[in-house]
């Protein structure tokens, strides 16, 4: 366990940056040790925070495994971002390194945390976090637990719904739900955000979109849970499909989904209508379909999403990007884990995939069903799906926008977006 880190992301929130003492500053802890998509949903709650009970102003720092740490620099007004990688979270957790988690202690300990308050999804564990906060003297701990904490929490919030995670509500609201339970008051409409100076200054680094499309499409092929994922056929004929109905499409994955981005593109280049594909940057004339894998970090990826018009992508960490740039989202979900908890959040979404498939609520990270049958899907109901959601349909008809979760903001074509 090594690579921990502190930074001080300077979203406005004063002078709060290096470990500056007891009693400079009132500050709260929030804690989400999963990955960018999980931050991004804690987003809204980990602003409540900025607000005490009292009604007075607290610092807010992050603590964030680094599978998150992209994500926290996103979100507004935090304090400083502390990364970690704890031996009691993620896919293949290391082993607990005593040195690592006395140094994280320490840490707690200088900025003098009046209040830790850890976030965690259904199947996980505040206790392991309440105890290193107790160990730094934090006064006061606060976590959803079905476990008997003793004296770790001194707020033992409990959620509803059952073991395999159905019922229970959106993330969004689950993590608003125990910020209430400290005593605060929550947003009636919470929205995701992100720092929108950090967006701006990424979306001049962004190549030009096409000339000559109905628009922009953003596919993401990929995700960090396999089985969350279309398979690479399925993204191209997807990616194929919109090509040929006039949108530009760009391909988008992280520097080590750059080989399967690849395998999209040349699926689709082939599948779809000739002299379509290219690299970023490529002299093909009229070439409409991109691949932009590897290009950009997170802020630069939440550019593109945000001058997208629409966004098609599995259930992982970008679809809660666009949604916190307010891009409409065709959401290809695998229902290994509940939509009503996890699907995008707060803008016009279309959700495609087979809800009740033998996969559902299994968790499975590899799909347990030959064919992934899920999100057998083919490229004409995604094209069906990105006209609805941005409100184009044939003869220039408005369509309907299935949402699925949360209230929704205005997200057509031409709309304002929050």
């Amino acid at each position: 366990m090594s690579g921990a880190a502190v930074d001080a992301p300077g979203a406005g929130v004063g002078a709060a940056g290096s470990g500056s003492g007891r009693g400079r500053a009132r500050r709260v802890l929030a804690v989400r040790l999963d990955s960018d998509g999980d931050v991004l949903l804690t987003g809204p709650a980990v602003l409540a925070l900025g607000t005490g009970a009292d009604g007075a102003p607290r610092e807010v720092d992050l603590l964030v495994s680094p599978q998150g740490r992209a994500a926290a620099h996103l979100l507004p007004r935090v304090a400083e971002v502390r990364v970690e990688q704890v031996p009691w979270s993620g896919y293949a957790p290391a082993a607990a390194d005593p040195a690592a988690l006395q140094a994280l202690v320490a840490w707690m300990a200088g900025r003098a945390h009046e209040e830790v308050v850890v976030f965690t999804s259904f199947h996980q564990s505040p206790l392991p976090m309440a105890l290193l906060a107790r160990l730094a003297g934090a006064p006061r701990v606060v976590g959803t637990s079905e476990d008997y904490p003793g004296s770790l929490l001194d707020v033992r919030h409990r959620r509803p719904g059952g073991a395999d995670g159905s019922g229970g509500g959106h993330e969004v609201l689950a993590a608003l739900d125990l910020v209430a339970a400290t005593g605060r008051a929550v947003p009636s409409r919470p929205r995701l955000a992100v720092r929108t100076d950090l967006v701006d200054a990424a979306e001049r680094a962004l190549p030009a979109t096409p000339a000559g499309a109905r628009g922009l499409v953003v596919l993401h092929p990929g995700a960090s849970v396999p089985a969350r994922a279309p398979s690479p056929a399925v993204a191209a004929d997807a990616a194929a499909a919109l090509v040929d109905d006039g949108w530009a499409v760009a391909l988008t994955g992280s520097p080590a989904e750059a080989a399967l981005v690849a395998d999209v593109r040349e699926r689709a280049s082939r599948a779809a209508s000739p002299g379509v594909g290219g690299r970023a940057g490529s002299t093909g004339a009229g070439g409409r379909l991109v691949d932009l894998a590897g290009a950009t970090d997170l802020a630069g990826l939440a550019a593109l999403l945000r001058r997208a018009d629409a966004v098609v992508v599995g259930n992982t960490g970008p679809a809660h990007l666009a949604a916190a740039v307010g891009t409409p989202v065709v959401s290809l979900f695998s229902p290994v884990v509940p939509a009503e908890r996890w699907a995008p959040w707060g803008v016009p979404t279309v959700l495609l995939g087979d809800q009740g498939a033998p996969c559902a609520l299994s968790r499975a990270r590899e799909c347990p069903v030959p064919g992934h049958p899920c999100l057998q899907l083919d490229g004409r109901s995604v094209v069906e799906a990105v006209r609805s959601v941005v409100g184009v349909q044939p003869g220039g008809a408005a369509g309907s926008v299935e949402r699925v979760a949360g209230p929704s903001a205005a997200g057509t074509r031409g709309g304002a977006r929050p």
